[in-house]
């Protein structure tokens, strides 16, 4: 018995170094495994906020570049708005003396397209008025705010 003791203890012996050496490599390997679950996480940590980053930016160029489009065609529209202005003196004789009166009329157009019906202003007259005066000072719509290629450059800035 003794013998075969003898015969099977190197194989016992080689058997149980085989397991020791399978389990400490088993382990080994699931380190190395847990390391690059590791790394392969933070890869992907990595690439989802650079894509939430992206993201983000590219939702915000996309709404600068709409805010930008829509203040350009705004700014086209408004260029292509436009005033025509008429005036002429009217007298009025009834039992009164004679009093003149300067009638201006305006209208909004855009492009070719009336926006308004005639507006009409009567400003009555003296004889000292400078009527050419009176029709440039005197207007129903603001030429600044009409076209906007009129603006000064400060007024520009600012809006």
């Amino acid at each position: 018995m003794e013998t075969v003791f003898w015969i099977f203890l190197p194989g016992f012996a080689a058997v149980a170094a085989g397991v020791l050496a399978w389990f400490v490599m088993q382990s080994r390997m699931e380190v190395a495994l847990a390391g690059l679950r590791e790394e392969l996480a933070e890869s992907r940590g990595a690439l989802h906020a650079e894509k939430a980053a992206l993201e983000g930016s590219l939702e915000t160029a996309l709404h600068a570049a709409e805010e930008s489009a829509r203040r350009q065609a705004f700014d086209k529209f408004l260029t292509e708005l436009r005033v025509e202005q008429r005036h002429y003196t009217r007298e009025n004789r009834m039992l009164t003396p004679a009093r003149k009166s300067l009638v201006l009329q305006e209208r909004m157009f855009f492009r070719n397209i009336p926006l308004s019906d005639w507006i009409e202003h009567e400003i009555p007259l003296d004889d000292a008025a400078d009527v050419n005066r009176l029709v440039r000072d005197m207007t129903i719509f603001d030429h600044a705010v009409v076209s906007i290629a009129d603006l000064p450059r400060s007024k520009k800035a600012l809006a």
